[in-house]
């Protein structure tokens, strides 16, 4: 104690700084409601005031001049006045707290009680200024206690208590971040009045409760980094769910309508699956990334969408095509990219249809490119789907023998297909000696 004696008013201005820095915080901490943070705001900045006045009452007393006389006077009465407005306070931020966090639906009636007594309390503080009821002053300007004095303990010992009882009864419908030090707020500082009345000349309730006054908003702003990190975990969970949701629908839309566009034709069932599954698998083995790859997949499903343009009589007539509907059936490729083109947001998709027949030597349609000009999309869903054509039945001839395709695919390195993937795709038909890689 009798350290605290010689250095509590240097104590008094180092807290008092802090809490006109936590006041500062507490402005601009958004993430509050705006009765917590008005309730914590003024807490904190009358916390601070508490210290000063309580220091400048030290350091006039004893001080008989003109300025002395008064600084003490201002600064006891501003003392006592901050002390029972701070339980004030803080009776208003635990009656936000039981109503937003809590849950109540409405204020309880000891809150309200409190609020009673605070105004009970102001009033006595004021009638003790000319009456000399709580503390009066001697010759020498130095405070003494008066009759009334404890009777100044009494009130906040009350308020203390009741929001003691409250915290208690609600204490699990509380965040226990916050509950704790919401109770030690009314404990730590009633501990200190009973102590307070032993000592004489310190300041321990004062300084407790602007201790209490920090550590509440300390406590606070950790539960608020506990919320906010919850709560984005959570958004982050609904977004992946979602993106999954949308994912799932996206697949389903896109088998769907590779699904119609093969129902057009009775000899290609399946045909634009196997190929985005073929195409798939030649973008992983050159190494492309998973999204990469995904959308080789999704573009490959797609890449005949344009036949729906086409009419039936025409995919599905089992004799020689003529010139005119030759160049009718060479039109589903712009057809497609037409109706892709308007997914925006899956561009590659558009890519797909229009250029899968282009040939890596030029002599492909509809554009003509050659080489490189051609998508890399494009060339890969060229080679699988070639292979599906010819390792699938058609109206007019059945599947071809795995070593005919081989040899087709072979021929067709750097003239029809671009000479990677399809070496790629020799690869794959090597790697199948049982020929499962086919129409079943």
């Amino acid at each position: 104690m009798e350290f605290l004696r010689q250095h509590q008013l240097n104590i008094m201005l180092a807290m008092s700084s802090i809490c006109f820095v936590v006041a500062f915080f507490v402005c601009i901490t958004n993430t509050l409601s705006h009765k917590r943070r008005i309730s914590l705001l003024l807490l904190e900045f009358c916390a601070a005031l508490l210290l000063v006045f309580d220091r400048f009452a030290y350091i006039y007393r004893g001080n008989v001049t003109t300025l002395g006389w008064y600084m003490v006077r201002i600064c006891n009465f501003a003392v006592f006045f901050l002390s029972l407005f701070i339980l004030y306070a803080f009776n208003n931020y635990l009656a936000d707290l039981l109503l937003n966090e809590g849950k109540l639906k409405k204020v309880p009636y000891r809150i309200r009680f409190t609020n009673y007594c605070s105004c009970i309390g102001f009033a006595l503080i004021v009638i003790s200024q000319f009456t000399g009821f709580y503390y009066t002053f001697d010759e020498m300007n130095r405070y003494q206690r008066a009759p009334g004095f404890l009777l100044c303990y009494t009130i906040p010992l009350i308020i203390m208590l009741t929001q003691f009882s409250l915290i208690i009864q609600y204490y699990k419908r509380i965040t226990r971040i916050v509950a704790i030090p919401t109770l030690l707020f009314t404990i730590l500082p009633l501990a200190a009045s009973i102590v307070q009345i032993f000592f004489y000349g310190l300041s321990l309730t004062n300084m407790t409760l602007v201790f209490e006054a920090v550590v509440l908003y300390v406590f606070v702003l950790l539960n608020l980094n506990k919320t906010v990190a919850e709560t984005t975990e959570r958004e982050m969970n609904l977004l992946k769910e979602e993106q999954k949701n949308m994912r799932i629908l996206f697949e389903q839309t896109a088998e769907a309508l590779s699904s119609a566009i093969d129902a057009k034709d009775r000899y290609t069932h399946g045909h634009s699956a196997r190929v985005a599954e073929y195409s798939r698998r030649i973008a992983t083995q050159a190494g492309f990334s998973e999204k990469e790859c995904d959308e080789v997949y999704f573009a490959a499903l797609l890449h005949d969408v344009g036949k729906i343009g086409i009419p039936g009589r025409i995919i599905n007539k089992s004799s020689k095509l003529t010139e005119e509907e030759y160049n009718t059936i060479k039109a589903h490729p712009v057809i497609g990219e037409q109706i892709l083109s308007r997914i925006h947001q899956s561009p590659y998709l558009a890519v797909g249809a229009h250029y899968h027949h282009e040939r890596y030597d030029g002599n492909g349609y509809p554009d003509g490119l050659q080489g490189d000009e051609i998508p890399v999309i494009a060339r890969i869903i060229a080679v699988a789907d070639s292979y599906d054509a010819m390792s699938s039945k058609r109206s007019y001839r059945e599947s071809l023998p795995q070593a005919v395709v081989r040899s087709e695919i072979q021929n067709g390195c750097g003239s029809q297909f671009d000479p990677h993937f399809a070496q790629i795709m020799l690869q794959m038909i090597d790697n199948d000696p049982d020929y499962t890689m086919r129409e079943k």
